[in-house]
């Protein structure tokens, strides 16, 4: 009996199924769920059609190191999935003398106090600080190769949670894969990139919704004036609307900013597509009356119906999770709108329905599952 045709394959039949005999054996070496083997088979496939393109060695070159830091990107943060964490953005060439650094500092230290964790460039400067706020146990530094400025700050030198990337794009991806919010100091241009690029990504939908947060130092104008000048060229050129800039905080508070990165997560866990539903896990779910108001406040962003509450949808997988479930027919475009709704949600809950509900406080590294020990033990 000949193997059904799959969907994304060589057109090679003795390579397929070279390639099909190889994934029963490493799925079967590894424990491997039958999802997981099917994606790695078709990478798989994409790395031997590279083979019959027109590929330079040095396209090939890229694609390799990719993958490679990528996939060690990925182990490294996978014992603490369990923790949130933040990435912290600012410049290296900031010294501990600044007000901006020990603003920094402290907030890294009562962000890990209530239970995250910290990501940064692992550079000297704001880098430094949040690391050494937030200690080497709470720490991930995610550090890129440049011929100048970018050395392992001393907090996270040698630590196995200090990554080394070589491209920027890569090193982009495990700060936003990781990352449960975004703290901003002053910084240069690549403070900039990483703030306008977060931005993007949730005005877009390409991400997660998620706290951003720009942070002065006490009385300090720095991203005040920035804020400014985004009301009054990209706003008052109607690039961006109003409902965009709840997308972010500007603030010259530590407590503040604390408070916002904490608070988003007080009632609101996280979202997901559904076919056209969004849903959106929270601790409390609204009352009756409650949910009739919301429905009032946010019938601009429901595309057809109304919100909802109910418990998992089937597709999901059928969940135990005790989170219910608010869902609507968002419209897709109104993210501002979404973060507002979010708010509102926040605000409902009950008092009980934060701090310690919002980020376990044992930081703790979840044990390796039996495949990834076996592969750490073989070095593979």
């Amino acid at each position: 009996m000949s193997r059904p045709r799959r969907r994304y394959e060589l057109r090679n039949a003795e390579l397929n199924a070279k390639i099909e005999e190889l994934i029963a054996l490493a799925a079967a070496a590894y424990d491997a769920r039958d999802d997981r083997a099917d994606y790695v088979r078709q990478m798989l496939v994409t790395g031997l059609g590279l083979l019959g393109d027109d590929c330079s060695t040095g396209d090939l070159k890229l694609l390799n190191s990719t993958l490679k830091e990528l996939r060690h990107a990925f182990r490294v943060f996978a014992p603490w999935a369990h923790v949130r964490k933040v990435a912290v953005f600012g410049s290296a060439r900031i010294d501990p003398a600044h007000a901006d650094w020990e603003q920094a500092r402290r907030f890294a230290e009562r962000i890990v106090e209530s239970g995250w964790m910290v990501i940064t460039g692992a550079g000297d400067g704001i880098m430094g600080a949040a690391q050494g706020g937030a200690g080497r146990a709470a720490s991930f530094g995610v550090n890129i190769r440049l011929p100048f400025e970018q050395h392992a700050n001393p907090v996270i030198a040698g630590d196995p949670k200090l990554i080394n990337f070589r491209y920027f794009f890569s090193r982009k991806l495990a700060f936003v894969k990781n990352s449960h919010a975004i703290a901003l100091f002053p910084g240069g241009f690549g403070t900039h990139d990483e703030g306008f690029e977060a931005l993007t990504l949730i005005q877009t939908g390409k991400s997660e919704m998620l706290p951003v947060v720009f942070v002065d130092s006490p009385g300090g104008t720095y991203w005040r004036d920035w804020q400014e000048y985004l009301r009054s060229h990209l706003l008052g050129r109607h690039l961006i609307s109003e409902d965009d800039l709840a997308l972010f905080k500007v603030t010259d508070s530590v407590e503040q900013a604390v408070a916002e990165v904490t608070g988003f997560y007080s009632n609101y866990h996280s979202s997901r597509y559904v076919r056209e539903w969004l849903v959106i896990r929270v601790r409390e779910a609204p009352s009756a009356a409650e949910l009739a108001a919301l429905n009032d406040e946010f019938a601009d962003v429901v595309a057809e119906g109304a919100i909802e509450v109910r418990g998992a949808l089937p597709e999901e997988g059928g969940e135990a999770d005790p989170f219910p479930r608010v869902l609507l027919r968002f419209d897709r475009k109104q993210m501002g709108r979404l973060r507002q709704l979010i708010d509102r949600l926040n605000a409902l809950a009950a008092p009980a329905a934060s701090a310690s509900d919002a980020a376990p406080h044992e930081i703790v590294a979840a044990p390796l599952p039996p495949e990834a020990e076996r592969a750490e033990r073989s070095g593979a």
